[in-house]
């Protein structure tokens, strides 16, 4: 859609053009100097030529935009697709991540600890989420890393996420 300013000065040009051609053919009929009748053809040929140019510009334009409207839906589709893919690859993450508590055999109260470790929570923010003392999560985190078979909390950590590296 042109904006005003480009509507006025295209009016403007037309009624130019218009009453320029006009007076021109009055002056042709009246025999006027050549010199009058070249400089009407002069404003006459520049205000078309304006006129076709923003014929032209205003064309290219929506042709710009249409092309933008389709890459932002193409882009769209895209952020769906990935978004789609990136959900489903989390939901098939977390079966593993509970598949592998339950083959070590964790109670859910580890597995509630174990996810909040997972997600780089500290001890005391993990018993403040779960109401219970510092020194009880820090215990049922040493159980955990036990039926795990691994040393502590980063290598707990590493062992889900080394194979995406």
């Amino acid at each position: 859609m042109p904006n005003i300013k480009t509507i006025a000065i295209f009016i403007i040009l037309l009624v130019v053009m218009v009453s320029n051609s006009v007076d021109f053919f009055h002056d042709f009929v009246r025999d006027e100097p050549v010199w009058h009748l070249i400089e009407e053809s002069i404003v006459i040929t520049l205000a078309f030529g304006l006129i076709i140019y923003i014929v032209i510009n205003l064309r290219q334009k929506k042709r710009d935009l249409q092309a933008l409207v389709q890459e932002l839906e193409s882009s769209e589709h895209s952020l769906e697709k990935s978004n789609a893919l990136i959900q489903n690859a989390r939901k098939e993450y977390s079966k593993v991540i509970h598949k592998q508590f339950d083959d070590w055999q964790l109670s859910h109260s580890q597995q509630q600890i174990a996810l909040l470790l997972l997600k780089g929570l500290s001890f005391n923010e993990i018993a403040a989420i779960r109401d219970t003392k510092e020194k009880t999560v820090r215990q049922q985190a040493s159980e955990i890393y036990k039926k795990a078979g691994v040393a502590g909390r980063h290598v707990f950590s590493a062992w889900f996420f080394e194979d995406f590296l």
